[in-house]
Protein backbone atom coordinates (compact mmCIF):
# COMPACT_ATOMS: atom_id res chain seq x y z
CA UNK A 1 0.00 0.00 0.00
CA UNK A 2 1.24 3.80 -0.65
CA UNK A 3 1.05 6.97 1.47
CA UNK A 4 -2.48 8.76 0.46
CA UNK A 5 -2.15 12.17 0.83
CA UNK A 6 -5.03 14.73 1.24
CA UNK A 7 -4.60 18.71 1.32
CA UNK A 8 -7.35 20.76 1.33
CA UNK A 9 -9.97 17.54 0.84
CA UNK A 10 -7.85 16.31 -2.43
CA UNK A 11 -6.73 13.18 -2.10
CA UNK A 12 -3.50 11.54 -4.35
CA UNK A 13 -1.22 9.30 -3.69
CA UNK A 14 2.02 10.52 -2.91
CA UNK A 15 5.62 10.11 -3.85
CA UNK A 16 8.26 9.46 -0.86
CA UNK A 17 10.83 12.21 -0.82
CA UNK A 18 8.81 14.59 -2.60
CA UNK A 19 7.26 17.75 -0.36
CA UNK A 20 3.80 18.32 1.12
CA UNK A 21 4.48 21.56 -0.95
CA UNK A 22 5.23 19.73 -4.39
CA UNK A 23 2.60 17.42 -3.59
CA UNK A 24 0.24 20.40 -3.09
CA UNK A 25 1.69 22.02 -6.53
CA UNK A 26 0.75 18.93 -8.29
CA UNK A 27 -2.54 18.74 -7.30
CA UNK A 28 -3.06 22.92 -8.02
CA UNK A 29 -3.34 23.96 -4.40
CA UNK A 30 -2.18 27.73 -4.01
CA UNK A 31 0.66 27.45 -1.32
CA UNK A 32 1.80 31.17 -0.16
CA UNK A 33 5.43 31.55 -0.50
CA UNK A 34 7.97 34.68 -1.13
CA UNK A 35 11.49 32.23 -1.15
CA UNK A 36 10.80 30.13 -3.59
CA UNK A 37 10.74 26.54 -1.14
CA UNK A 38 13.68 28.02 0.73
CA UNK A 39 12.13 27.91 4.46
CA UNK A 40 13.17 31.44 5.10
CA UNK A 41 9.71 33.48 4.97
CA UNK A 42 7.49 31.47 6.94
CA UNK A 43 4.64 31.32 4.75
CA UNK A 44 3.82 27.83 3.39
CA UNK A 45 2.28 26.97 6.69
CA UNK A 46 -0.08 23.28 6.98
CA UNK A 47 -2.03 21.88 9.63
CA UNK A 48 -1.66 18.17 9.92
CA UNK A 49 -4.24 16.63 10.99
CA UNK A 50 -3.33 12.68 10.31
CA UNK A 51 0.13 10.97 9.55
CA UNK A 52 2.25 12.97 11.08
CA UNK A 53 4.52 9.75 11.71
CA UNK A 54 4.71 9.15 7.88
CA UNK A 55 6.89 12.31 7.38
CA UNK A 56 10.29 13.57 7.92
CA UNK A 57 11.33 14.99 11.10
CA UNK A 58 10.91 18.83 11.80
CA UNK A 59 14.01 20.75 10.44
CA UNK A 60 15.85 23.79 11.15
CA UNK A 61 13.87 26.63 9.42
CA UNK A 62 10.34 24.78 11.47
CA UNK A 63 11.61 25.00 14.76
CA UNK A 64 9.47 27.95 15.41
CA UNK A 65 6.46 26.07 14.73
CA UNK A 66 4.29 24.32 17.63
CA UNK A 67 1.97 21.12 17.79
CA UNK A 68 0.76 19.82 14.34
CA UNK A 69 2.01 22.96 12.31
CA UNK A 70 4.90 22.65 9.55
CA UNK A 71 6.30 24.05 6.49
CA UNK A 72 5.22 22.15 3.61
CA UNK A 73 8.45 22.95 1.86
CA UNK A 74 10.50 21.40 5.04
CA UNK A 75 8.48 18.52 5.25
CA UNK A 76 8.83 14.94 3.18
CA UNK A 77 6.84 11.50 3.22
CA UNK A 78 8.88 9.01 4.08
CA UNK A 79 6.20 6.48 5.19
CA UNK A 80 5.66 3.16 3.00
CA UNK A 81 1.98 3.14 3.88
CA UNK A 82 -1.28 4.82 5.52
CA UNK A 83 -2.79 8.10 5.31
CA UNK A 84 -1.65 11.96 5.65
CA UNK A 85 -4.37 14.62 5.77
CA UNK A 86 -3.09 18.61 6.59
CA UNK A 87 -4.72 22.03 5.27
CA UNK A 88 -3.29 25.44 4.28
CA UNK A 89 -3.85 28.61 6.16
CA UNK A 90 -5.70 30.06 3.02
CA UNK A 91 -8.88 27.80 3.14
CA UNK A 92 -10.99 29.47 0.58
CA UNK A 93 -14.06 26.89 1.13
CA UNK A 94 -14.10 28.79 4.74
CA UNK A 95 -17.08 30.67 6.06
CA UNK A 96 -15.63 34.26 7.45
CA UNK A 97 -17.94 36.61 7.57
CA UNK A 98 -16.77 39.94 5.79
CA UNK A 99 -20.49 41.72 5.50
CA UNK A 100 -22.37 43.96 8.08
CA UNK A 101 -24.87 46.60 8.53
CA UNK A 102 -23.50 48.64 6.04
CA UNK A 103 -22.97 47.70 2.20
CA UNK A 104 -21.14 50.17 0.33
CA UNK A 105 -21.42 49.20 -2.98
CA UNK A 106 -21.53 52.86 -4.81
CA UNK A 107 -21.54 56.43 -3.88
CA UNK A 108 -25.13 56.97 -3.59
CA UNK A 109 -25.15 54.20 -0.69
CA UNK A 110 -22.46 55.03 1.33
CA UNK A 111 -23.39 58.31 1.27
CA UNK A 112 -26.56 57.50 3.12
CA UNK A 113 -24.86 56.22 5.82
CA UNK A 114 -21.76 59.06 6.21
CA UNK A 115 -20.73 61.54 4.01
CA UNK A 116 -17.33 60.79 2.13
CA UNK A 117 -14.46 62.64 3.84
CA UNK A 118 -11.42 60.79 3.32
CA UNK A 119 -8.45 61.55 4.80
CA UNK A 120 -6.47 60.95 1.30
CA UNK A 121 -7.42 63.57 -1.17
CA UNK A 122 -6.52 64.88 -4.75
CA UNK A 123 -5.85 68.11 -6.55
CA UNK A 124 -4.79 67.60 -10.17
CA UNK A 125 -2.38 65.08 -10.15
CA UNK A 126 -1.01 65.47 -7.26
CA UNK A 127 -1.96 63.39 -4.11
CA UNK A 128 -2.43 64.30 -0.13
CA UNK A 129 -3.06 62.37 2.94
CA UNK A 130 -3.98 64.87 5.78
CA UNK A 131 -2.80 67.89 2.81
CA UNK A 132 0.96 66.62 2.86
CA UNK A 133 1.55 65.35 -0.34
CA UNK A 134 2.79 62.02 -0.93
CA UNK A 135 2.67 61.32 -4.64
CA UNK A 136 2.03 62.86 -8.07
CA UNK A 137 -0.79 60.51 -10.35
CA UNK A 138 -3.60 60.55 -12.06
CA UNK A 139 -4.77 56.54 -11.37
CA UNK A 140 -7.09 55.93 -9.12
CA UNK A 141 -6.57 56.08 -5.44
CA UNK A 142 -7.54 53.25 -2.65
CA UNK A 143 -7.80 52.42 0.70
CA UNK A 144 -8.08 49.35 2.68
CA UNK A 145 -10.24 48.04 5.57
CA UNK A 146 -9.01 45.67 7.67
CA UNK A 147 -10.77 43.60 10.47
CA UNK A 148 -7.61 41.85 12.24
CA UNK A 149 -8.90 39.10 13.92
CA UNK A 150 -7.15 36.30 15.92
CA UNK A 151 -8.81 34.01 14.30
CA UNK A 152 -9.48 35.11 10.80
CA UNK A 153 -8.78 38.14 8.69
CA UNK A 154 -11.07 40.47 6.71
CA UNK A 155 -9.82 42.96 4.14
CA UNK A 156 -11.87 45.37 1.70
CA UNK A 157 -10.60 47.15 -1.21
CA UNK A 158 -12.51 50.60 -1.76
CA UNK A 159 -12.19 53.84 -3.72
CA UNK A 160 -11.24 56.32 -1.66
CA UNK A 161 -12.65 58.97 -4.33
CA UNK A 162 -16.36 57.35 -4.94
CA UNK A 163 -16.60 55.46 -1.75
CA UNK A 164 -16.97 52.11 -4.32
CA UNK A 165 -16.42 48.49 -2.81
CA UNK A 166 -13.81 47.66 -5.37
CA UNK A 167 -13.17 44.44 -3.69
CA UNK A 168 -12.97 42.10 -0.91
CA UNK A 169 -11.34 39.35 0.77
CA UNK A 170 -10.57 36.67 3.67
CA UNK A 171 -8.50 34.17 5.34
CA UNK A 172 -7.44 32.47 8.10
CA UNK A 173 -5.13 34.18 10.70
CA UNK A 174 -1.44 32.36 9.87
CA UNK A 175 -0.50 33.38 13.37
CA UNK A 176 -2.45 30.27 14.52
CA UNK A 177 0.59 28.21 14.58
CA UNK A 178 1.43 30.26 17.69
CA UNK A 179 -2.27 29.65 19.61
CA UNK A 180 -5.63 29.75 19.09
CA UNK A 181 -6.01 32.62 21.60
CA UNK A 182 -4.56 36.09 22.32
CA UNK A 183 -2.96 34.79 25.88
CA UNK A 184 -0.66 32.17 23.99
CA UNK A 185 0.07 34.72 20.89
CA UNK A 186 0.98 36.87 24.02
CA UNK A 187 3.10 34.28 25.37
CA UNK A 188 4.93 33.02 21.97
CA UNK A 189 5.67 36.87 20.92
CA UNK A 190 7.18 37.17 24.32
CA UNK A 191 9.59 34.07 24.23
CA UNK A 192 10.45 34.05 20.21
CA UNK A 193 12.34 37.09 19.06
CA UNK A 194 12.36 38.62 15.81
CA UNK A 195 8.45 39.21 15.36
CA UNK A 196 7.97 36.24 13.54
CA UNK A 197 3.95 36.44 14.14
CA UNK A 198 4.04 40.03 12.60
CA UNK A 199 6.31 38.46 9.68
CA UNK A 200 4.43 35.58 8.46
CA UNK A 201 1.37 37.51 8.69
CA UNK A 202 2.43 40.20 6.44
CA UNK A 203 3.63 37.63 3.49
CA UNK A 204 -0.19 36.10 3.78
CA UNK A 205 -1.65 40.25 3.58
CA UNK A 206 0.73 40.76 0.84
CA UNK A 207 -0.31 38.11 -1.10
CA UNK A 208 -3.81 38.62 -0.26
CA UNK A 209 -3.39 42.51 -1.45
CA UNK A 210 -1.69 41.63 -4.79
CA UNK A 211 -4.58 39.51 -5.57
CA UNK A 212 -7.14 42.92 -5.80
CA UNK A 213 -7.81 44.41 -9.18
CA UNK A 214 -6.11 47.18 -8.20
CA UNK A 215 -2.07 48.71 -7.85
CA UNK A 216 -1.00 48.13 -4.61
CA UNK A 217 0.59 51.35 -5.22
CA UNK A 218 -2.25 53.08 -5.55
CA UNK A 219 -3.29 52.06 -2.02
CA UNK A 220 -2.72 55.28 0.17
CA UNK A 221 -4.50 54.10 3.45
CA UNK A 222 -5.33 51.67 5.74
CA UNK A 223 -7.51 51.25 8.89
CA UNK A 224 -6.57 48.45 10.96
CA UNK A 225 -8.73 47.46 13.83
CA UNK A 226 -8.89 44.41 16.12
CA UNK A 227 -8.39 43.60 19.57
CA UNK A 228 -5.70 45.19 21.65
CA UNK A 229 -2.80 42.17 21.09
CA UNK A 230 -3.81 41.79 16.95
CA UNK A 231 -3.63 45.43 16.18
CA UNK A 232 -0.54 45.64 18.83
CA UNK A 233 1.17 43.11 17.02
CA UNK A 234 0.66 44.21 13.20
CA UNK A 235 2.41 48.40 14.71
CA UNK A 236 5.22 45.93 16.10
CA UNK A 237 4.43 46.91 19.70
CA UNK A 238 5.34 44.65 22.78
CA UNK A 239 2.30 43.10 24.01
CA UNK A 240 3.25 41.64 26.89
CA UNK A 241 1.60 44.28 29.22
CA UNK A 242 -1.56 42.95 27.93
CA UNK A 243 -0.90 39.63 28.90
CA UNK A 244 0.09 40.63 32.54
CA UNK A 245 -2.58 42.30 35.24
CA UNK A 246 -3.97 44.96 34.56
CA UNK A 247 -3.90 43.61 30.95
CA UNK A 248 -3.35 46.75 29.05
CA UNK A 249 -1.53 48.08 26.12
CA UNK A 250 1.57 49.90 26.21
CA UNK A 251 -0.64 52.84 24.25
CA UNK A 252 -3.20 52.92 27.08
CA UNK A 253 -0.53 53.20 29.67
CA UNK A 254 1.26 55.88 27.57
CA UNK A 255 -2.11 57.85 27.75
CA UNK A 256 -2.71 57.24 31.17
CA UNK A 257 0.68 58.84 31.82
CA UNK A 258 0.05 61.76 29.82
CA UNK A 259 2.67 60.61 26.75
CA UNK A 260 -0.26 60.61 24.57
CA UNK A 261 -3.68 61.99 23.52
CA UNK A 262 -5.24 58.72 22.40
CA UNK A 263 -4.61 55.17 21.74
CA UNK A 264 -4.16 55.62 17.98
CA UNK A 265 -1.53 54.07 15.93
CA UNK A 266 0.48 54.89 12.90
CA UNK A 267 2.87 53.82 10.75
CA UNK A 268 4.08 53.95 7.09
CA UNK A 269 3.32 51.36 3.93
CA UNK A 270 7.11 50.83 4.22
CA UNK A 271 7.09 49.67 7.75
CA UNK A 272 4.21 47.48 7.44
CA UNK A 273 6.31 45.40 5.17
CA UNK A 274 2.74 45.09 2.68
CA UNK A 275 3.37 46.43 -1.23
CA UNK A 276 1.12 49.42 -0.84
CA UNK A 277 2.69 53.22 -1.63
CA UNK A 278 5.61 52.99 1.34
CA UNK A 279 4.09 56.36 2.12
CA UNK A 280 1.08 55.09 2.52
CA UNK A 281 -0.32 55.85 6.17
CA UNK A 282 -1.37 53.04 8.21
CA UNK A 283 -4.14 53.66 11.03
CA UNK A 284 -4.39 51.34 13.69
CA UNK A 285 -8.36 52.38 15.29
CA UNK A 286 -8.34 53.68 19.08
CA UNK A 287 -8.80 50.50 21.74
CA UNK A 288 -11.05 50.75 24.53
CA UNK A 289 -9.22 49.37 27.45
CA UNK A 290 -7.80 46.03 28.36
CA UNK A 291 -8.53 43.16 26.13
CA UNK A 292 -11.67 45.19 24.70
CA UNK A 293 -9.85 46.71 21.44
CA UNK A 294 -10.62 49.01 18.24
CA UNK A 295 -12.66 45.40 16.59
CA UNK A 296 -15.06 46.70 19.42
CA UNK A 297 -14.55 50.12 19.26
CA UNK A 298 -15.30 49.88 15.39
CA UNK A 299 -18.71 48.10 16.26
CA UNK A 300 -19.71 51.64 17.95
CA UNK A 301 -19.20 53.28 14.83
CA UNK A 302 -21.11 50.98 12.86
CA UNK A 303 -24.32 50.91 14.71
CA UNK A 304 -23.69 54.78 15.53
CA UNK A 305 -23.54 53.89 18.99
CA UNK A 306 -22.75 58.25 19.29
CA UNK A 307 -26.15 58.93 18.45
CA UNK A 308 -28.57 56.84 20.01
CA UNK A 309 -30.96 57.43 22.41
CA UNK A 310 -32.15 54.02 23.06
CA UNK A 311 -30.27 51.28 25.44
CA UNK A 312 -28.59 49.24 23.04
CA UNK A 313 -25.96 46.49 23.41
CA UNK A 314 -23.17 44.94 21.09
CA UNK A 315 -21.90 41.27 21.52
CA UNK A 316 -18.83 39.48 19.59
CA UNK A 317 -19.05 36.15 21.24
CA UNK A 318 -15.59 34.89 20.05
CA UNK A 319 -12.36 33.41 21.72
CA UNK A 320 -12.76 36.61 23.62
CA UNK A 321 -15.67 38.08 23.54
CA UNK A 322 -16.59 41.76 23.56
CA UNK A 323 -19.78 43.07 25.06
CA UNK A 324 -20.69 46.87 24.58
CA UNK A 325 -23.62 48.42 26.49
CA UNK A 326 -25.27 51.53 26.46
CA UNK A 327 -26.36 54.82 24.30
CA UNK A 328 -25.39 58.29 23.33
CA UNK A 329 -24.71 59.13 26.62
CA UNK A 330 -23.53 56.21 29.10
CA UNK A 331 -21.56 53.34 27.41
CA UNK A 332 -19.90 50.54 29.72
CA UNK A 333 -17.96 47.26 27.99
CA UNK A 334 -16.36 44.22 29.20
CA UNK A 335 -14.30 41.10 27.51
CA UNK A 336 -15.24 37.54 28.63
CA UNK A 337 -11.94 35.37 28.08
CA UNK A 338 -14.62 32.56 26.25
CA UNK A 339 -11.98 30.48 25.04
CA UNK A 340 -11.89 28.88 21.26
CA UNK A 341 -14.89 26.48 22.13
CA UNK A 342 -17.76 27.52 20.43
CA UNK A 343 -15.25 27.78 17.50
CA UNK A 344 -14.81 23.99 17.37
CA UNK A 345 -11.58 24.51 19.01
CA UNK A 346 -10.78 21.98 22.39
CA UNK A 347 -13.99 19.83 20.92
CA UNK A 348 -13.10 16.22 20.01
CA UNK A 349 -14.84 16.64 16.71
CA UNK A 350 -15.04 20.65 16.50
CA UNK A 351 -13.91 22.48 13.20
CA UNK A 352 -14.29 25.75 11.76
CA UNK A 353 -16.92 26.74 9.56
CA UNK A 354 -15.29 24.94 6.17
CA UNK A 355 -17.38 22.59 3.89
CA UNK A 356 -18.34 19.58 5.61
CA UNK A 357 -18.90 21.28 8.90
CA UNK A 358 -22.49 20.72 10.26
CA UNK A 359 -23.76 24.15 10.73
CA UNK A 360 -27.64 22.75 12.04
CA UNK A 361 -28.84 19.84 13.81
CA UNK A 362 -32.74 18.93 14.45
CA UNK A 363 -34.01 16.33 16.70
CA UNK A 364 -37.06 14.26 14.94
CA UNK A 365 -39.95 12.87 16.76
CA UNK A 366 -38.00 9.37 15.84
CA UNK A 367 -34.88 10.89 18.00
CA UNK A 368 -32.76 10.95 14.83
CA UNK A 369 -30.43 13.58 13.71
CA UNK A 370 -31.44 15.90 11.05
CA UNK A 371 -27.79 17.82 10.04
CA UNK A 372 -27.09 20.54 8.12
CA UNK A 373 -23.62 20.58 6.37
CA UNK A 374 -21.78 23.53 4.89
CA UNK A 375 -21.12 22.61 1.11
CA UNK A 376 -23.87 20.07 1.11
CA UNK A 377 -21.33 16.44 1.84
CA UNK A 378 -20.51 14.43 4.04
CA UNK A 379 -20.09 15.72 7.70
CA UNK A 380 -16.20 15.63 8.95
CA UNK A 381 -16.72 17.65 12.32
CA UNK A 382 -18.72 20.50 14.23
CA UNK A 383 -18.68 24.10 13.81
CA UNK A 384 -19.93 26.68 16.76
CA UNK A 385 -23.47 27.21 15.01
CA UNK A 386 -23.79 23.67 14.69
CA UNK A 387 -23.11 23.13 18.14
CA UNK A 388 -25.44 25.38 19.62
CA UNK A 389 -28.28 23.94 17.50
CA UNK A 390 -26.82 20.76 19.20
CA UNK A 391 -26.89 21.83 22.24
CA UNK A 392 -30.02 23.13 22.01
CA UNK A 393 -31.85 19.70 20.96
CA UNK A 394 -30.30 17.79 23.16
CA UNK A 395 -31.86 19.62 26.22
CA UNK A 396 -35.33 20.42 24.51
CA UNK A 397 -36.06 16.58 24.27
CA UNK A 398 -34.33 15.56 27.34
CA UNK A 399 -31.30 13.82 26.21
CA UNK A 400 -29.56 16.21 28.05
CA UNK A 401 -29.94 18.29 31.19
CA UNK A 402 -29.28 21.82 32.22
CA UNK A 403 -26.07 20.67 34.02
CA UNK A 404 -24.81 19.45 30.93
CA UNK A 405 -25.31 16.13 31.52
CA UNK A 406 -26.44 13.30 29.04
CA UNK A 407 -29.01 11.08 29.75
CA UNK A 408 -28.75 6.95 30.63
CA UNK A 409 -24.84 7.67 31.89
CA UNK A 410 -23.87 8.23 28.89
CA UNK A 411 -20.63 10.30 28.08
CA UNK A 412 -20.96 10.38 24.14
CA UNK A 413 -23.59 10.77 21.86
CA UNK A 414 -22.98 10.08 17.73
CA UNK A 415 -24.54 12.65 15.51
CA UNK A 416 -23.17 11.35 12.17
CA UNK A 417 -21.33 7.70 11.28
CA UNK A 418 -20.33 5.84 8.21
CA UNK A 419 -18.22 3.14 7.74
CA UNK A 420 -15.15 5.30 7.56
CA UNK A 421 -16.30 8.38 9.75
CA UNK A 422 -17.85 9.18 12.63
CA UNK A 423 -19.35 12.59 14.22
CA UNK A 424 -19.95 12.48 17.93
CA UNK A 425 -20.51 14.88 20.95
CA UNK A 426 -18.99 13.68 24.28
CA UNK A 427 -19.98 14.64 27.69
CA UNK A 428 -16.03 16.83 27.98
CA UNK A 429 -16.96 18.70 25.12
CA UNK A 430 -20.26 19.91 26.92
CA UNK A 431 -18.39 20.89 30.08
CA UNK A 432 -16.03 22.84 27.83
CA UNK A 433 -18.84 24.41 26.22
CA UNK A 434 -20.53 25.12 29.48
CA UNK A 435 -17.42 26.96 30.70
CA UNK A 436 -17.18 29.18 27.66
CA UNK A 437 -20.35 30.34 27.97
CA UNK A 438 -20.00 30.84 31.82
CA UNK A 439 -17.64 33.65 30.95
CA UNK A 440 -20.09 35.01 28.21
CA UNK A 441 -23.08 34.97 31.02
CA UNK A 442 -20.95 36.28 33.88
CA UNK A 443 -20.07 39.20 31.33
CA UNK A 444 -23.49 40.28 30.63
CA UNK A 445 -24.49 40.14 34.55
CA UNK A 446 -21.48 42.00 35.16
CA UNK A 447 -22.05 45.12 32.92
CA UNK A 448 -25.68 44.89 32.92
CA UNK A 449 -25.91 45.24 36.72
CA UNK A 450 -23.34 47.79 36.60
CA UNK A 451 -25.22 49.97 34.47
CA UNK A 452 -28.49 49.16 36.85
CA UNK A 453 -30.43 47.68 33.92
CA UNK A 454 -32.34 44.68 33.05
CA UNK A 455 -32.27 42.62 29.65
CA UNK A 456 -35.64 43.92 29.19
CA UNK A 457 -35.00 47.31 28.66
CA UNK A 458 -32.42 46.98 25.83
CA UNK A 459 -33.88 48.47 22.67
CA UNK A 460 -31.60 46.23 19.96
CA UNK A 461 -29.27 43.90 21.13
CA UNK A 462 -26.77 42.89 18.46
CA UNK A 463 -25.50 39.86 18.09
CA UNK A 464 -22.04 40.57 15.69
CA UNK A 465 -19.00 38.72 14.23
CA UNK A 466 -19.33 35.66 12.45
CA UNK A 467 -20.75 33.47 15.10
CA UNK A 468 -23.36 36.00 16.13
CA UNK A 469 -24.68 36.30 12.37
CA UNK A 470 -24.97 32.52 11.71
CA UNK A 471 -26.21 30.33 15.34
CA UNK A 472 -29.75 30.21 15.35
CA UNK A 473 -31.11 32.56 18.04
CA UNK A 474 -33.91 30.62 19.51
CA UNK A 475 -31.24 27.72 20.20
CA UNK A 476 -29.01 30.63 21.84
CA UNK A 477 -31.66 31.49 23.63
CA UNK A 478 -32.59 28.19 24.98
CA UNK A 479 -28.92 27.14 26.18
CA UNK A 480 -28.64 30.51 27.87
CA UNK A 481 -26.12 31.91 25.23
CA UNK A 482 -27.92 35.14 24.29
CA UNK A 483 -30.58 36.77 26.88
CA UNK A 484 -33.78 35.62 26.59
CA UNK A 485 -35.27 38.71 24.83
CA UNK A 486 -37.96 38.99 22.35
CA UNK A 487 -36.88 38.03 18.46
CA UNK A 488 -37.50 40.95 17.55
CA UNK A 489 -35.00 42.56 19.43
CA UNK A 490 -32.11 40.25 18.62
CA UNK A 491 -30.18 41.87 15.71
CA UNK A 492 -27.68 39.18 13.98
CA UNK A 493 -25.46 41.90 12.51
CA UNK A 494 -23.07 40.45 10.88
CA UNK A 495 -19.52 42.03 11.04
CA UNK A 496 -19.81 45.36 12.60
CA UNK A 497 -15.89 45.78 13.32
CA UNK A 498 -15.32 45.56 9.14
CA UNK A 499 -17.85 47.78 8.73
CA UNK A 500 -16.55 50.49 11.36
CA UNK A 501 -13.04 49.93 9.83
CA UNK A 502 -15.28 51.03 6.73
CA UNK A 503 -16.51 53.95 7.85
CA UNK A 504 -13.71 55.14 9.77
CA UNK A 505 -11.22 54.82 6.41
CA UNK A 506 -13.75 56.97 4.60
CA UNK A 507 -14.76 59.79 6.80
CA UNK A 508 -12.19 61.39 8.94
CA UNK A 509 -15.29 63.09 10.71
CA UNK A 510 -16.53 59.78 11.68
CA UNK A 511 -12.89 58.90 12.67
CA UNK A 512 -13.15 61.49 15.17
CA UNK A 513 -16.11 60.54 16.49
CA UNK A 514 -14.63 57.06 17.23
CA UNK A 515 -11.40 58.54 19.15
CA UNK A 516 -13.81 60.62 21.32
CA UNK A 517 -16.58 57.97 21.80
CA UNK A 518 -14.10 55.65 23.27
CA UNK A 519 -12.43 57.66 25.68
CA UNK A 520 -16.27 58.12 27.50
CA UNK A 521 -16.55 54.55 27.59
CA UNK A 522 -16.35 52.41 31.19
CA UNK A 523 -14.44 49.30 31.10
CA UNK A 524 -15.49 46.88 33.34
CA UNK A 525 -13.22 44.75 34.71
CA UNK A 526 -14.97 40.84 35.09
CA UNK A 527 -13.02 39.43 37.65
CA UNK A 528 -12.96 42.35 40.26
CA UNK A 529 -17.04 42.10 40.45
CA UNK A 530 -17.78 40.59 44.24
CA UNK A 531 -20.09 38.36 42.46
CA UNK A 532 -18.55 37.30 39.34
CA UNK A 533 -17.81 33.90 40.30
CA UNK A 534 -21.48 33.28 41.28
CA UNK A 535 -22.50 34.62 37.75
CA UNK A 536 -19.85 32.31 35.72
CA UNK A 537 -21.66 29.59 37.99
CA UNK A 538 -24.63 30.33 36.97
CA UNK A 539 -24.24 30.78 33.49
CA UNK A 540 -22.36 27.33 33.25
CA UNK A 541 -25.85 25.68 33.87
CA UNK A 542 -27.98 25.16 30.27
CA UNK A 543 -30.93 27.52 30.42
CA UNK A 544 -32.21 30.93 30.12
CA UNK A 545 -30.82 33.92 31.09
CA UNK A 546 -33.10 36.14 32.81
CA UNK A 547 -32.15 39.39 35.35
CA UNK A 548 -30.56 37.66 38.31
CA UNK A 549 -31.48 39.06 41.59
CA UNK A 550 -29.15 41.47 43.59
CA UNK A 551 -26.79 38.88 45.55
CA UNK A 552 -24.83 39.75 49.02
Amino acid sequence: MAVTLTINGQSAEAVSGRSLFEHAEALAIDVPTSCRKQGKCKECMVEVVEGMDLLSARAGPEQHLRGNFRLSCQTFVTGASGQVRCHTMRRGQMRIESQGLVQPAAKEHVQEHVQLDPAVTRNGDRIFIDGVQVDRSTGPIHGIAMDLGTTTVVLRLLDLETGELIADTSFENPQRFAGSEVMSRIAYDSEHPGRLLMRTLAGYLSHAIEKFPADPKSIYEMVVVGNSTMRDLFFWKSVYTIGQSPYRSITEMEMAAGKRANTVLTQTGQHSLLPIHPKARVYGGPIISGHVGADAAAGMLAVDLAHEERLIAIMDIGTNTELIVGNKDRILAASCPAGPAFEGGAIACGMPALDGAIESVEIGADGSFKLGVIGGGRPEGICGSGLVDALSELLRTGRMNERGRFEDDLHRITLYQDQEHEVYLLESDVNELAQAKGANVAGLHVVFSTYGIDFDEIGSFYLSGGFGRHIGVEAAKRIGLAPNLPAAKIVQAGNTAIEGATIALLSKQKRQELEEMVKRVQHCRLETHPNFFDFFVEGCQFKPVEPMPCLP
